[in-house]
């Protein structure tokens, strides 16, 4: 038995295609009941990266065939001691060293870069949740890594939707939320608008609970977000934001996105709800989000679930998402490995 592990050739396309299919034979084992792989956000993540961001890709062969692939991401312009990792293996060439090799090549290449720590995720079931594989935590701790921030990801059934009590959730959060109005938006952020999304986008490190992981505040301003929209265009990702406008001063003083994969049209991803610290108080994280998913099923009739991840000790979000009605699915856990 043979492994080869070599930089990905983003310039040859037969490696790039298998380097797909080995994400889209991976991902259903590990979370299951999700759209397709999507093709066109794999191909533009090697194509069109995130800026600030140097991305790392390596292709792992076993006896020539491909099996496997690590992604680095080295971030540029904060966290630069830090790094993060993907690490994928199709599942009919697992326990045959492929993912071992694939994490020795990647410590190398982190120490040559300088970075002092990495950190990935990996998948485990919940109490009483469907079943999960626990190859991902038992290796993660075989490798020496250790968790430092467990978050639950909870699902929105649209199909199930109290409409009625949702209206009155958000009746009742407009009744709290006087002096603000809210605005929306698709795609491209307002120019008017930009320089307080990149502000809140910046916070969520600060904000949101983070365990032990090391990571500091991200520097967010008004290009790198521009850019970030670049990269997600590329992927084909359909994004519905709302905000809430302080009408006093004209500043967003909160913020939610609601975005979809270009291979899905039932399924959404609730991503950021972050509300300024100087406007907290008054519902206006229950309000975006609830205001958000009409936004969003105005233009995507064939919504049916949304998902979303919290840390398990974020209560405030944990119990605005169980207002709105997300339930538990299974847990996502982030390892970090000190180089």
């Amino acid at each position: 038995m043979g492994i080869d592990v070599a930089p990905l050739d983003l310039a040859d396309p037969a490696a790039v295609e298998a380097a797909y299919r080995i994400g889209a034979a991976a991902e259903p084992v590990g979370l299951p009941g999700l759209p397709p792989y999507c093709r066109r956000r794999f191909e533009a993540m090697i194509r069109h990266p995130m800026p600030g961001v140097d991305i790392r890709w390596v292709l792992a062969r076993l006896d020539g065939t491909p099996a496997g692939w690590l992604r680095l991401e080295l971030p540029l312009l904060d966290n630069t001691d830090n790094a993060g990792a993907e690490l994928v293996v199709d599942p009919a060439y697992r326990r045959r060293g492929v993912g071992r090799a694939l994490h020795e090549h990647g410590l190398r290449l982190l120490r040559e870069a300088g970075r002092k720590r990495v950190v990935g995720s990996t998948v485990s079931a919940l109490p009483g949740g469907p079943a999960r594989n626990p190859a991902g935590d038992a290796f993660a701790a075989a490798l020496g890594a250790r968790p430092v921030l467990v978050e639950v990801r909870r699902r929105l059934d649209l199909t199930a939707l109290d409409r009625a009590a949702l209206d009155a959730l958000a009746a009742d959060a407009r009744g709290a939320a006087a002096g603000y109005r809210t605005v929306r938006w698709r795609q491209r952020t307002p120019e008017e608008y930009v320089a307080d999304v990149a502000y809140l986008e910046g916070r969520l490190m600060t904000d949101a609970p983070t365990g032990d992981l090391e990571w500091e505040q991200e520097q967010v301003d008004a290009d790198r977000i521009r850019g970030m929209e670049r990269a997600l265009d590329a992927r084909g990702t359909r994004r519905y934001h709302l905000g809430a406008v302080h009408e006093a001063t004209g500043r967003l003083a909160a913020w939610t996105l609601v975005s979809l994969t270009a291979s899905s049209t039932w399924h959404a991803w609730q991503q950021i709800t972050i509300v300024d610290p100087d406007h907290r108080g008054r519902r206006l994280g229950l309000l975006t989000k609830i205001e958000n998913l009409g936004h969003v099923l105005a233009h995507e009739p064939e919504l049916r679930a949304v998902d979303t991840y919290n840390a398990a000790e974020n209560d405030h979000m944990i119990r605005i998402n169980e207002q709105v009605g997300f339930r538990p699915v299974d847990a996502s856990t982030e390892w970090q490995l000190t180089l």
